[in-house]
């Protein structure tokens, strides 16, 4: 049987960079109840390992992290030739023009401030973004 190559995978998958574990809880909480399934790493070395082991659909990463930062991730990612297709959506409470800037031009697909988003309209970015791809 030959399956419709149009139809939108049954599970999603997001990885979820984050070093605040209330924030990574509740986050991967809300992926769970939109059918994603969810992968987390609580610091920038994790993430990159996460994503080449689970190739994730899409990448929520925050900037602040011990160890290596977001920044530093991102680059990562967009020079491996394996990643580098993979959308990000940096999530974060750096909200200065410059930041959001540096983010977008090294690659994210999209820049949103922690308090300026509902979890519910992060997942919905999400899946919009996904969609796109």
């Amino acid at each position: 049987m030959i399956k419709n190559k149009h139809m939108i995978k049954d599970n999603l998958k997001v990885l979820i960079i984050e070093d605040d574990n209330f924030l990574l809880s509740m986050y991967a909480a809300k992926f769970e109840a939109e059918n994603f399934s969810v992968y987390i790493a609580e610091d920038g070395e994790k993430g990159i390992k996460q994503v080449k082991e689970k190739k994730p659909d899409a990448i929520l990463l925050d900037i602040i992290m011990p160890g290596i930062d977001g920044y530093q991730v991102l680059k990562t990612l967009k020079e491996d030739e394996d990643t580098k297709d993979v959308p990000v959506v940096i999530l974060t409470n750096l909200n200065q023009k410059d930041e959001v800037r540096k983010g977008l031009d090294m690659g994210a697909d999209d820049y949103l401030i922690k308090a300026h988003f509902m979890p519910s309209e992060v997942v919905d970015k999400i899946k919009k973004l996904i969609e796109s791809k």
